[in-house]
Parts: structure tokens; sequence; C-alpha cells
């Protein structure tokens, strides 16, 4: 039995903390599936819902695929320590079904479209109704109110409605998206910190039983634009403070300096100065103190007024060594540094390889995959890696035979209709 008194599911059994707690999941791509991957590996138990026959968008996002199987790299990497249940809730015997295992359910996330899901009967109004203990988290673009709710988001749209675009490349260069889909990133992460947050509120409120108006559920309303201004951060606050759009800096920081990217003689290094007594430091050991003299250095303040001449100073010097040079004799001065490493180079990096970054699992191709591993460390229960990204609808049967009692012939009757 879990911690909530339900019948422990067949297979690996999770040991994160939140163990006991059941997911239904109706999300797809990537904000959603980050999300709910976070819940998964802290020990959630997550039921996928995919589409018969198509399933999750992601599985056709190749190539690349991994290596010796048929699924997309993209898929893998969102998807692990979860069960696919293939279910078409647009039909009315998807939509029994959909909700009977919500019943057994404390968490539902999906990023449909605001409004999607009320027609098959699963909109958070009507679910609320109906299991008023439900953390209901819908993820979508622009959130659930608001002039541009019912439009469709993605990441780079969000990146550059939300300004890091404006804020990201050269000075003279075109605007610039990140390399990785961040705004999906934090929507998922976001949208994990509120549905445990929420569970927190229902475990305090909502202890006087399953019916009434208030047992502690709530939804959760994610918008990715809103998300992305959150993390705007300094920039965004400096914005605030003085009334002007920040420029394009480049590898430069806006309020720190020197504090970017400079060549070597093989190639480039960040150079991270985050206060005047390292400035001190670096100036003494590298025979710079002419720069402590001049009141154009001498301060953080003056540094970021005058940048382009730090620059122009110091990329002669920084020109004179090897990058691995640079980083041995920074890291004795404890001066923060570092290579641009390429993917190859951060996978072999010997501290990612000592904090277990990359982790193997058996999937069901029977191929061994690696995936990207969890970066919480937790010292008594800590994330685990029990269910490889799953074919499409490999867990079909046994979710609904073991939680619905459904049998063979009842399955196949419903394989027919395509209901599953």
């Amino acid at each position: 039995m879990t911690a909530t008194g339900r019948p422990q599911p067949s297979g690996p059994q999770p040991t994160g903390p939140l163990n006991g707690l059941r997911v239904f999941d109706l999300t797809r791509v990537l904000a959603g599936p980050t999300c709910v991957q976070m819940l998964a590996d802290l020990g959630a138990d997550v039921i996928k819902i995919e589409r018969p026959g198509a399933g999750d968008d992601t599985r056709g996002f190749a190539p690349p695929t991994v290596p010796g199987t048929e699924e997309s790299a993209y898929f893998v990497g969102v998807n692990r320590n979860k069960q696919s249940v293939t279910l078409d809730i647009s039909q009315p015997e998807g939509q029994h079904i959909a909700l009977r295992l919500i019943a057994g359910c404390d968490i539902l996330v999906e990023n449909f479209k605001v409004g999607a899901l009320a027609k098959y009967g699963l909109g958070y109004q009507q679910l609320h109704a109906r299991f008023p203990r439900l953390i209901y988290c819908s993820i979508t673009g622009f959130g659930q109110t608001g002039p541009y709710a019912p439009r469709p988001g993605y990441d780079s749209l969000i990146q550059a409605m939300g300004g890091v675009m404006s804020l990201t490349g050269e000075p003279d260069g075109l605007p610039q998206k990140v390399g990785v889909p961040v705004a999906d990133l934090f929507a998922g992460l976001y949208g994990c910190i509120g549905i445990l947050a929420a569970l927190r509120h229902r475990d305090l409120t909502g202890q006087g039983g399953e019916t009434g108006s208030n047992a502690g559920g709530q939804q959760i309303d994610i918008s990715m634009l809103d998300t992305h201004v959150a993390w705007l951060a300094n920039q965004g606050m400096n914005y605030l403070a003085t009334g002007e759009n920040p420029a394009r800096l480049g590898n430069q920081h806006p309020n720190i300096a020197p504090y970017q990217v400079f060549p070597t003689e093989d190639g480039h290094i960040v150079l991270s100065v985050a206060n005047d007594p390292t400035f001190k430091r670096f100036c003494e050991a590298f025979n710079l103190t002419h720069m402590l003299e001049d009141p154009r250095f001498v301060t953080n303040a003056a540094r970021v007024g005058n940048r382009q001449l730090v620059t122009d100073t110091l990329t002669p010097v920084m020109q004179q060594h090897p990058t691995q040079w640079w980083i041995e004799r920074l890291e004795a001065l404890k001066i923060g540094c570092g290579p641009i490493n390429k993917l190859s180079e951060v996978f072999d990096d010997p501290q990612v390889v000592a904090r277990e970054m990359v982790r193997p699992m058996a999937h069901s191709s029977g191929q061994t995959v690696k995936v990207i591993a969890n970066p919480i460390k937790l010292s008594e229960t800590p994330a685990d890696y029990r269910i490889a990204p799953p074919l499409l609808g490999e867990h079909t049967d046994a979710v609904l035979s073991e939680r619905l009692g459904l049998d063979a012939a009842a399955l196949a009757a419903l394989r027919a209709k395509n209901v599953i």
C-alpha cells in the first residue's frame, strides 16, 4: 500500500518524497512534460495520456532517435518515470475512463488551449465540483485570462514577446533566442513549484473529507509569458529602476565588469570578476597594477561606465596565454573563470561525471538509453529512475486492468472502437 492507502501498482516502486501521489498527465511537447517529469522523478505515480496511434507530438520530433530504438531523443528527455496509456478523450467512453482514473488521482496537469478540455467534461470547474481535492495545473502560452489567453504559445514566440531576445546577441547584431527552449522549461518548473505549494495548502486546509465546497483543491494557472517576465530578473529590474531599455551586450554583464568572454591564445574563456577586491587581486597577479591607479577602472561602477575600454585593455592580455593556463592560475586565485565547453566536453567534465548527471535506463526496446539526470540532490529521498521513457501505450492494459478492473474482453472491445 502507498502512504495514501492505495494499492501500489506493479513494477518498480518509487522511493522519492512524493511517493503515494498520483498524477493524471494530459500534457505533451515540453513545458507540461517537464513539470510532470519532475513530479515523477520525486516519486509521484504518473499516468501519461496519449492519443491512440499518434501519442505525444514529440515522438515525431526526429531525427535524432536514441540509438537502437525508434524513440526521438526529444521525447526520451522529458518522459521517464511515466506510464503511457493511450486514450481517446474525444469519445464518451474515453471520457468515462478518464473520469474513473482521475477519481484516484491527486493532481492533473494539462497544457491544452484555454477552455479546450471543457468540451470533454475535463475542465477545471467541472472536475473541481466533482473532485474537490484535485490539484489542477494548467500550463498555457498566455494564461487563463487576459486578451492573449486564446492564443497558442511557442517557445521562440514567448522569448520574443517576453523581452529576452532583445537582450541576447551582439550589440550590432540581430536579436537572438536562447539556444535551449527556456520559456518552456521555466513554465514547467514554475508549474511544479505551484503544484507543490497547492499540495501543502490542501494538506493544511482540505482534511475535512472528499466532499464540500472547499476540500483543498485548486487550479494553478501557469502562463509561459508570465514566467518569462518573472525571470527577466536583474535586467527587468534595471528597466523598472531607470525606465530605459537595456542594450544588448553580447557576452558582457549589464551590472559588472569585467564579466564576459575573452579570447585566449588558443580559444576563449569566461572571466567573472564580481567585485572590486577580486579585480584588485586580478590586477596584482598579472602585472596590471596600473589599472588600479586609473579612476576609469578602480571601481566596478567606473568599469561598467567604461566597459569598452575595459574590454580593449584586457583583450590583448588574455590573448597572451592559452585557456588552460588562465584557468589554472585564476582558479588558484579564486577568481571566477571557465572554459566554453561543447556538449561533448560538458558530458565528459569530471564534475558532471562525479555528480552523475547522465543516467542509463533499461528501455523496453531492449536497449539501454542515456538520460540527463534530475539535478535535485536529496539526502534521504533522492530522485529515482524506475521507468524508462515509455513506448506509446506501453502501460495501457496494465493500468486499466489494475486500477479499473477491466478484463481482457473489455480492453479488446475498447481497442476495437479505437478508444484505447
